[in-house]
């Protein structure tokens, strides 16, 4: 497994995420979004993998910037632009992804 997650200190899902892999003593590799953020091509895997709906925190007051543009391109670029818009944490293991705090899947993975 190769288990990476993109998360944000100050997101309570992404500090859950990492507690239930040290937890089950699997090894990961943690990416601050507010510090390094996410590059497109991974952005686009992550999408490839859970739709561009999946990637948008609704709770963010500001998420109607990107629910107004016309296209998935467009979307997915004002998204790349925007990071603090994207939902975390993000949990990839090679092609697949989650976004949000999902055991259920993760348990699959091992």
């Amino acid at each position: 497994m190769n288990i990476q997650i993109f998360g944000s200190s100050k997101c309570f899902d992404s500090k859950k995420a990492e507690r239930w892999f040290k937890e089950r003593k699997i090894k990961y590799q943690y990416i601050d979004m507010k510090k390094y953020g996410i590059s497109m091509g991974e952005l686009s895997s992550v999408k490839n993998s859970v739709g561009l709906s999946a990637l948008i925190n609704e709770a963010d007051e500001d998420a109607g910037l990107v629910s107004y543009l016309a296209g998935d391109g467009a979307k997915l670029e004002k998204l790349f632009e925007c990071q603090y818009l994207i939902k975390t944490p993000i949990v990839r293991n090679g092609k697949k992804a989650t976004v949000g705090y999902c055991p259920d899947i993760w348990k699959d993975w091992e």
